[in-house]
């Protein structure tokens, strides 16, 4: 019995590996379609977005069922609580860059970037980029280390929404409000995507040390 359990351990993490890997692949193409006008890739983006949430539910069926029949304990336990923390906030990650390639999408063949904010937001995707990926190596190798990596490239990220708001606030986009809409909304996808990926990391954390700290 504690062998089959171990392995339906290890089927969890390699299943919110799995996702994770979709959500890095949807905020690349997310991030790219935003940043260059791609309505295509903004397409594949939507058309992918079932998927994760699919897998996602799966997967905390699978979690579900394992916690009613092995009824785990200590380290396991928190696994298996965490497994499903962190299926949801891989799910919402999923659901942003889907917010992110739709605001690509509707301004079609205008640039959602309204003039002023373009270097801004190609470094706010690329941290989004970075920090997903960080999550991938995260959740399939359990290193503490990428952990305080993860928060870093957050900081960075809340650095630069601080920005977009500021120009946001200011005169110079006064005469194009619908620009303004459309930063403001891209800016705030992408800070709460990095808010997600902070808290997978301190669910892994929390696996490993019993402790959020």
């Amino acid at each position: 019995m504690r062998e089959v359990f171990q392995q339906e351990l290890r089927e969890v993490q390699e299943r919110l590996v799995k996702i994770a890997e979709l959500v890095e692949a949807a905020i690349e193409n997310a991030t790219a379609a935003f940043g260059n006008s791609d309505v295509a890739l903004a397409e594949q983006v939507l058309d992918g977005a079932e998927e994760i949430d699919v897998l996602a539910a799966q997967l905390d069926q699978l979690t579900i069922d394992i916690l009613a029949r092995q009824q785990p304990v200590a380290s396991d336990l928190r696994l298996m609580v965490g497994a499903l923390r962190m299926s949801a906030s891989l799910e919402r990650m999923g659901d942003l860059a889907q917010h992110i390639a739709q605001l690509a999408r509707y301004r079609y063949p205008e640039s959602a970037i309204p003039k002023g904010l373009k270097k801004i937001f190609v470094r706010m995707g690329a941290l989004d980029v970075e920090m997903a990926s960080k999550i991938v190596e995260l959740l399939g190798a359990l290193d503490p280390r990428v952990i305080e990596e993860v928060r870093d490239l957050d900081d960075d990220l809340d650095e630069l929404h601080a920005k977009v708001f500021e120009k946001v606030l200011s005169d110079k986009l006064a005469d194009n409000p619908m620009g303004a809409v459309d930063a403001t909304l891209a800016s705030r996808y992408h800070e709460r995507f990095g808010d997600h990926a902070v808290s997978i990391a301190k669910q892994v954390q929390f696996f490993l040390s019993g402790t959020l700290d």
